[in-house]
């Protein structure tokens, strides 16, 4: 089990006033080497565990709290994505049952409340037109709450790999480490980490495509679309993403192969120029290349015609000109 499903679970039955803040602790000098932030990676996790065990003292006895819907406040970024169908099958089972498990919230000025776990139960609870829900208090510090967060979703088999792409920002954010140092704290190689960040490389456009179904492009073929956005195909990205997103029969390795697809060239059109049933030359164009190939009995007058034929477009635009 999980840091964070331990926190959620030995909050179960704490009660429904946020307890009295514990004292705040002094603020240590933020370590500057790899090893002092990777030391502070660890210590945080270390505390995120000493305050299950705080928690467990508080007030364990208390119901859970019915706190209004339109007080409750969303963090951006801490929701776990569903599928259209698991979100269904979540809202058609609290329209029919009971809340079994509290949602966990943290205590805000004005009668408001963070949500800390269980926003997808609210979000169903809000569409079925419920006006409150039952959930624990607990006070615990945001940045506690997002370092254990990431450390118990880093590894769940339902995250995709676009929600730890997120997650992994928001630990960068939050703890200032670096890639390498990442793939070192959370047990990681480093390969994986960065295959995972090859995230970073899509145009915005398509992520924020993706963020409606991040299930639909794993790392692997993020990080091809990531080489192929740094060859200049952006526009070519975001379409394929976007086809991802709309249509669920179109693969992955459809979309590689869309973006990677070299455009194809026009095949040249040509006219045969004709002296009675005699070929005289044949005309073609492509690509904005015009060439004249004269056939073998009019081969020696090649040169004379090319300067008929500059003499032809000198004249042309001559008379556009005085036009």
């Amino acid at each position: 089990m999980g840091i964070g499903d331990r926190l959620l679970a030995k909050t179960a039955n704490i009660g429904n006033k946020p307890a009295e803040s514990a004292p705040q602790r002094p603020v240590s000098t933020e370590a500057r080497t790899s090893p002092g932030r990777l030391m502070d990676a660890q210590h945080r996790i270390n505390t995120a565990q000493a305050r299950i065990k705080e928690l467990e003292t508080q007030l364990e006895e208390r119901a859970a709290l019915e706190v209004p819907l339109d007080s409750l406040v969303e963090v951006n970024g801490r929701r776990r994505k569903l599928t259209s169908e698991q979100f269904q099958e979540l809202k058609s089972n609290l329209a029919q049952h009971a809340l079994a498990t509290p949602i966990l919230v943290r205590a805000l000025p004005d009668a408001r409340y963070e949500i800390v776990a269980g926003h997808n139960r609210v979000a169903a609870y809000r569409e079925l037109g419920r006006r409150t829900i039952r959930a624990n208090v607990a006070s615990i510090e945001e940045s506690e709450i997002e370092f254990a967060a990431f450390f118990s979703n880093l590894l769940s088999p339902s995250l995709t790999d676009f929600e730890k792409y997120w997650n992994f920002k928001r630990l960068q954010e939050l703890s200032g480490l670096s890639r390498t140092e990442i793939s070192e704290s959370a047990g990681l190689s480093k390969s994986h980490v960065t295959r995972i960040f090859s995230f970073d490389a899509l145009p915005e456009a398509a992520k924020t495509a993706l963020a409606e179904k991040p299930e639909r492009l794993g790392s692997n073929a993020a990080q091809k679309l990531a080489a192929l956005t740094e060859a200049g195909k952006s526009e070519k990205v975001v379409e394929a993403v976007r086809r991802l997103i709309d249509d669920d029969n179109f693969t992955q390795d459809r979309a590689v192969a869309f973006v990677a697809e070299k455009p194809r060239t026009a095949a040249p059109s040509s006219t045969v120029v004709r002296s009675g049933r005699r070929k005289v030359c044949e005309i073609s164009t492509r690509n904005g290349v015009v060439g004249v190939r004269f056939f073998e009995k009019d081969a020696s007058d090649a040169e004379q015609w090319g300067q008929r034929i500059a003499d032809f477009i000198n004249r042309s635009l001559s008379e556009s000109e005085q036009e």
